[in-house]
């Protein structure tokens, strides 16, 4: 069965993000906007990746597909997350989503046929993506759901 561990991914600072190097630690893949409602929720994700850092890493992907909420370039995208929020969590390049070649990454995570396990719909910025240490994916969550949420906790914490 396929993993995400088979990805790569651009990072926000030419760097490249092998998610073969988080075997044994669960993912939190979040697609990530610096004017969002939910933009606050880069704290919480940052608490998160900080708090439980032996046993996860949080991966922001910067999208400005749902209500063009990321206009910026990498640098003003990477700038607004570490001067706001302390971002220090791995941040890819811009990604498209919803359009007809999305990130391979998205295409994966959403489409059980490749993952899987479930298909999700990505229907705003800060959808939450669990992966297992396997690299299997575990659960999504909508934007609303906030990253410290008992049920994401619990599945950090217990699964």
């Amino acid at each position: 069965m396929s993993s995400i561990h088979q990805f790569k991914a651009a990072g926000i600072s030419q760097e490249e993000i092998d998610f073969a190097e988080y075997s044994g630690k669960k993912i939190l893949v979040v697609n990530v906007a610096s004017e969002c409602g939910f933009t606050p929720q880069y704290q919480q994700l940052q608490e998160l990746y900080e708090y439980y850092k032996d046993k996860l890493v949080v991966v922001g992907f910067p999208c400005n597909d749902f209500g063009g909420q990321e206009p910026g370039d990498a640098v003003a995208i990477q700038q607004f997350c570490e001067r706001n929020y302390g971002v220090s969590f791995p941040l890819a390049a811009k990604v498209k989503i919803i359009s007809d070649a999305p990130h391979p990454i998205y295409q994966w995570l959403t489409d059980k046929a490749l993952n899987g396990k479930m298909s999700a719909s990505v229907r705003w910025n800060f959808h939450k993506f669990l992966l297992d240490e396997k690299g299997q994916l575990l659960a999504h969550f909508p934007s609303a759901v906030d990253p410290v949420d008992p049920r994401i906790i619990d599945l950090i914490e217990h699964h």
